[in-house]
């Protein structure tokens, strides 16, 4: 990789990148000295923020484990999907269920360059260049229109994507036309910064570190349960409801992982289905 206000492959080095951070958070080495400067700026406010990011990974493992496997889902949209990592949607699907098919959407330059690299030998997955707040044309594109055609249930994860899109009823509008779009027994899940609003460490901990990051990402939004639920667009909310991914688990009640503790884990997170 450059650094030093290079740019390569379309790719502004300067500015820190929401993917490239997260992946940083992961352990990845896709960065720049602009990601590494807002890493450790978050590092000072939240050392939790690593783990936040394993959380949503373990999380994604477990619901598209679930989804595959026991509920015989076979295609994905994973929407804001991020560079690619230790286990990607695809791999952690169609290790489930052989069958299953999956479309990426990101438009981050990182994310599109080393997404279709990714890719190339996988026939049953594709990756689709597109902004993600422009829904008609998302779900325009050929990848994504095949995939909803037909009828059968999709499952859309729509992980750590939402709360970057500041605006709450833009952002309700965003996610109730990608809901609309969903055939009847599709799922959708949705991992979301969280703001409890009751006045308590978590809530100072957030109101420190949307001020710390604002510069370098004006719209990211913490939200309350209450506006993360309503993102589900009426859809019926599976148990145990939107909540901390550490205390979420499959509808039936298993829990796959023991989950972290001692983290003040602002990530929440939920699965709902179209009926």
């Amino acid at each position: 990789m450059y650094d030093g206000g290079l740019v390569a492959h379309g790719i502004d080095t300067t500015r820190p990148s929401v993917a490239r951070v997260y992946d940083y958070f992961l352990g990845g080495k896709d960065n720049y000295e602009s990601d590494r400067q807002l890493y450790q700026q978050i590092m000072k406010i939240a050392p939790e923020a690593p783990e936040w990011a394993r959380a949503n990974r373990r999380w994604l493992s477990q619901v598209i484990t679930w989804l595959a496997g026991d509920v015989g889902v076979r295609r994905f949209i994973d929407a804001g999907s991020g560079l690619p990592t230790a286990e990607n949607t695809h791999q952690i699907a169609q290790k489930a269920n052989s069958s299953a098919s999956v479309v990426y959407i990101d438009n981050d330059p990182s994310v599109v360059a080393h997404g279709r690299a990714l890719l190339v030998d996988n026939d049953r997955t594709q990756f689709t260049a597109a902004d993600l707040t422009k829904p008609d044309e998302v779900l325009a594109d050929p990848a994504v229109a095949e995939l909803l055609a037909g009828g059968e249930p999709v499952a859309l994860v729509m992980a750590l994507m939402l709360h970057h899109i500041s605006d709450y009823e833009q952002t309700r509008a965003i996610a109730q036309t990608y809901v609309d779009a969903l055939p009847p027994g599709s799922y959708l899940a949705i991992t979301h910064a969280c703001k409890p609003g009751d006045g308590g460490p978590v809530d100072e901990l957030v109101t420190e570190l949307a001020e710390k990051v604002r510069s370098a990402f004006p719209t990211l939004a913490f939200r309350s349960v209450a506006e993360i639920s309503s993102l589900f667009g009426g859809l019926e909310i599976l148990e145990p409801g939107v909540v901390r991914l550490a205390d979420w688990h499959v509808p039936d009640g298993r829990v796959e992982d023991d989950p972290p503790t001692g983290v003040r884990d602002v990530i929440f997170g939920g699965v709902a289905r179209k009926s």
